[in-house]
């Protein structure tokens, strides 16, 4: 639930920041690209911190290396990110940020299941799961196009 929060408090923000100065962020194209590049910035610090363990939990049995899924997950989390940022890399970032959200889910279904606890607490509900998930997706994609 946090990085939601993450997303639309960060939107609102930039959307603001946009209407009382910064050109840049006067649309809500530009304003939702940084929100959502913020967004991955602050999921990729879990791939590290005193959260990783639990995120290797996730990682479906049939998957080679976890540590290394995660390792990686969030380096392509940290690329997409600062890729949105850059209109030459725009697209390319939103459709890769959309395919890893997609390659993803499979392990937010594990967490939500096996009630996997991330940072002590526990898994998001597989029907809210997706319901943000299909967010993060639709969110990615207008960041992108």
């Amino acid at each position: 639930m946090a990085p939601f929060i993450v997303l639309i408090v960060s939107w609102l923000v930039f959307r603001l920041i946009g209407i009382f100065g910064i050109q840049h962020l006067n649309d809500w194209q530009h304003s939702l690209q940084c929100a959502v590049a913020l967004m991955f910035l602050f999921t990729a610090t879990a791939h590290w911190g005193k959260r990783r363990p639990d995120l290797i939990k996730m990682v479906p049995p049939a998957l080679p290396n976890p540590g290394l899924i995660v390792t990686m997950t969030g380096i392509f989390e940290i690329m997409g990110a600062i890729g949105l940022l850059i209109p030459v890399t725009l697209r390319i970032a939103s459709i890769g940020l959309a395919l890893l959200l997609i390659v993803m889910f499979p392990a937010n279904i594990r967490a939500a299941r096996e009630k996997i606890t991330i940072g002590g607490r526990p898994a998001t509900p597989l029907f809210l799961r997706t319901i943000l998930q299909i967010v993060f997706l639709i969110a990615v994609i207008l960041a992108g196009s």
